[in-house]
């Protein structure tokens, strides 16, 4: 049997593929289960210290499977979306609060909740092709997987109304111009190397300062300016307990290139 998701670790780097090329890597229970899992286990595993999350072949993710949630619709007559509070919920939560930078590669189309996963990445790599599509009203739901707290954050309030009610493809060039990508490679086969190697490159920083900014900016978004002190009076006493900060203070005192342990 394929395994849905792919974890493949290289160093302190850890790249989730969704795996189901076949059907554009739609999200069935069982890959849902596994992402959802394999976050919590990256949480606390200090040997990982940026992760990528990609899709297998041409596509990124085209969200929830459908054929499986017919089966759903006809089998449930209680709560059809129960899978948003045991899958969806989780996975986003995990995503956005994980204490270490999270790059998403979105190679082709990202729809629905697909598209919601890349939009909970730290930062996002697409290509040519990749294209996003908040598709959620085309069959008469209303957006999850932390789109309605993501899109706006991303584009502005407008723009984000005008995505998911028209539900209309974003192309490349696009996308980049409204933030929804941070870089895009002149060609598809790059996505990922460039994703990698970017998640490399944090892989090698000062880990906890990664997560602690995280914390500040998500506070912050939805807080006051005394909410957001008070996070940075707490972030920096975190990390100025770390090992990373002594470490590296000593290195720009003496002109030297600091090497950091994510501790």
């Amino acid at each position: 049997m394929t395994e849905p998701l792919l974890v493949d670790r290289t160093d302190a780097v850890v790249t989730l593929t969704l795996n189901r090329p076949n059907a554009m890597n739609a999200l069935d229970v069982a890959l849902k289960e596994a992402l959802r899992d394999a976050l919590a286990e990256l949480e606390t595993d200090r040997s990982c210290r940026a992760v990528v999350l990609a899709g297998a072949g041409g596509s990124f993710s085209a969200g929830q499977d459908l054929r499986e949630h017919v089966a759903t619709l006809e089998n449930s007559a209680s709560d059809p979306l129960g899978t948003v509070r045991a899958h969806y919920n989780p996975i986003a939560a995990r995503l956005a609060n994980l204490p270490k930078p999270v790059i998403a590669a979105v190679r082709g189309m990202a729809a629905g909740a697909g598209a919601s996963l890349a939009f909970l990445a730290d930062i996002r790599i697409g290509g040519p092709t990749t294209s996003f599509l908040m598709a959620f009203a085309k069959v008469g739901l209303a957006a999850d997987t932390g789109a309605s707290w993501t899109l706006p954050r991303l584009v502005g309030h407008a723009k984000a109304v005008e995505l998911l009610l028209l539900a209309e493809p974003v192309r490349a060039e696009e996308a980049c111009r409204l933030g929804l990508l941070n870089r895009l490679t002149d060609d598809d086969e790059q996505v990922l190397p460039v994703a990698q190697e970017l998640a490399a490159r944090l892989a090698a920083g000062p880990t906890v300062a990664y997560g602690a900014i995280k914390r500040q900016l998500s506070i912050a978004d939805a807080g006051t300016l005394a909410d957001a002190l008070a996070a940075e009076a707490q972030a920096q006493s975190i990390c100025g307990a770390t090992a990373d900060h002594r470490a590296a203070t000593l290195a720009f005192v003496g002109k030297q290139k600091p090497v950091f342990e994510g501790r």
